[in-house]
């Protein structure tokens, strides 16, 4: 006497498909560099940006990559330009003595 058992086994865990989330890419570190009233060297990056949401004033440039930059040792202000605009400027003074 043969017998034969077909026995089926069944999986322990359900087949889920993957999820196409699970990827972010890293801050990229934008914004002020300097606070108002500090005092810079020229090339010191002041504000880093994605666009003109900061413009440039006097005493600095803006970059390739809209970031502003110092082109004169001085002493940096944040300043409005009218309702909706603000600009950085860095005016020429010497460091304070300490």
């Amino acid at each position: 006497m043969n017998f034969v058992i077909d026995l089926q086994w069944f999986a322990s865990k359900k087949g889920v498909s993957s999820t196409k989330n699970g990827r972010d890419s890293a801050g990229r570190r934008l914004g002020a560099k300097v606070g108002d009233g500090q005092y810079v060297l020229a090339g010191n990056i002041l504000y880093r940006q994605r666009g003109t949401k900061v413009h440039p004033g006097a005493g600095t440039k803006r970059g390739g990559d809209d970031t502003i930059y110092a082109i004169v040792d001085g002493v940096v202000k944040f300043e409005r330009m009218g309702k909706d605009r603000k600009k950085v400027s860095v005016y020429p003074q010497q460091p304070a003595a300490k």
